[in-house]
C-alpha cells in the first residue's frame, strides 16, 4: 500500500496544492454529467480565486491565514464537487442540481473563506484571522459582487445564504433559501467543508501550527462571556487534545443539521466514504495524543502554506 502523500486528497492522486490539478478533476465530473456544457463559471472563478489568494489581485493582500489557505479552498472544492457528484448520481431522475447550480456550487466552494483575505483598503486590521467570527458575511458580500461578473447574477439570492452553510453566524436552520433545492446545496458545501479539513493527512500537525495562531488573532482562543473572559483553549496542545470532543460535535452537525450530505461521498467512490473514514483515523490518532500528552507523536510534515507568512 501507497502511503499517502501530505499535499494529496484522500485517493492520494489529486495535489491539493495545484488548482490546476483540482479543475482537471472538477471539470472532468461536470463533464461526465453534463456533456456538451461549458463550465465558463467554474473556469473563470478559479483562476480569479487562485489570483485572489496568491497575491495577484490588485484590490487584495495575499491570503496570511496559514490554516484557511488556497491548499484548504482546493481541498473543500474537489470534495464538494465530489459529494455533488454523489447526489446527482442518486437523485438524477427525481431532484439533480443541474448544470448550473453544480457551477454556483463550485463557485461557492471557491470563496467560502475569501472573507478571510484582506482589502487593501482596510486600515484597521493586520491580519486576516481577525475577521474570524464574521469572515463568512465577509466572503457572502464579496460573491454577491462576483456573481454578476461570471454571468451568475441571478442566482445571487440563493448564493448568499448558501455560503453560511460553512459557518456559525448564522444557525443552520434559521438560514433562509430560495427553494428546498438551495437547501441540498447547501448542506453539500457544509459537509465538504468539514468533511475534507478533518480527512488532512496532517490535520492535527495544521491544528497545533496554524489554526490555534488564527484562533488566538480572531478572537476565538479566549473570548468575552458573562462572567469574563473565558479560555477555550489555553494553547495549541490544547486544542489538539479538544480534538476528539470537537469531532462529536461536528459528526452531531454532519449527520443531523447537515442532514448526512456528506454520506453522498460513498456514492462518489462506488460504496466506499474514503473521506470519513481519513476522519476517523485522524479522531483517533488525536484521541491517542490526547491520552499520553505526547505532542512530539505529531510528526507529519504538512506542506508549505501559500500563505505569507507574518507572524
Amino acid at each position: 500500500m501507497v502511503e499517502r502523500r501530505s499535499q494529496f486528497d484522500v485517493t492520494n492522486q489529486v495535489d491539493i496544492t495545484d488548482s490546476g490539478q483540482v479543475l482537471d478533476a472538477v471539470a472532468e465530473i461536470h463533464g461526465i454529467h453534463y456533456p456538451g456544457a461549458v463550465p465558463e463559471g467554474i473556469n473563470q472563478a478559479f483562476e480569479d480565486v487562485t489570483a485572489m489568494y496568491q497575491g495577484d489581485h490588485p484590490a487584495f493582500y495575499k491570503c496570511d491565514t496559514a490554516y484557511h489557505d488556497l491548499q484548504h479552498v482546493m481541498d473543500v472544492t474537489l470534495a464538494m464537487a465530489r459529494l455533488m457528484d454523489g447526489y446527482e448520481r442518486r437523485h438524477f431522475r427525481t431532484s439533480p442540481l443541474g448544470d448550473r447550480l453544480f457551477q454556483l456550487g463550485i463557485v461557492i466552494a471557491l470563496f467560502h473563506d475569501c472573507g478571510y483575505i484582506r482589502n487593501k483598503r482596510d486600515t484597521r486590521h493586520q491580519y486576516g484571522a481577525e475577521y474570524t467570527l464574521h469572515h463568512v458575511s465577509r466572503g457572502a458580500a464579496l460573491l454577491e459582487r462576483y456573481l454578476p461578473t461570471i454571468g451568475f447574477a441571478d442566482l445571487v439570492p440563493a448564493a448568499v445564504p448558501v455560503i453560511h452553510f460553512t459557518g456559525y453566524e448564522i444557525p443552520v436552520d434559521r438560514i433562509k433559501v430560495p427553494a428546498p433545492i438551495f437547501r441540498r446545496l447547501g448542506n453539500l458545501l457544509g459537509s465538504a467543508d468539514i468533511i475534507s479539513q478533518m480527512a488532512d493527512r496532517c490535520y492535527l500537525e495544521k491544528c497545533r501550527d496554524r489554526l490555534y495562531p488564527e484562533f488566538v488573532l480572531g478572537g476565538i482562543a479566549r473570548r468575552q462571556g458573562p462572567d469574563g473572559e473565558e479560555v477555550v483553549f489555553s494553547s495549541a496542545a490544547d486544542l489538539v487534545n479538544k480534538t476528539p470532543g470537537f469531532y462529536r460535535t461536528a459528526n452531531r452537525r454532519l449527520q443531523v443539521t447537515l442532514e448526512g450530505a456528506c454520506e453522498y461521498a460513498a456514492e462518489h467512490f462506488d460504496g466506499s466514504n474514503l473521506y470519513l473514514q481519513e476522519v476517523e483515523r485522524n479522531i483517533g490518532y488525536a484521541e491517542r495524543v490526547a491520552e499520553t500528552g505526547d505532542l512530539s507523536l505529531l510528526r507529519r510534515r504538512p506542506p508549505e502554506s501559500q500563505a505569507v507568512r507574518l507572524i
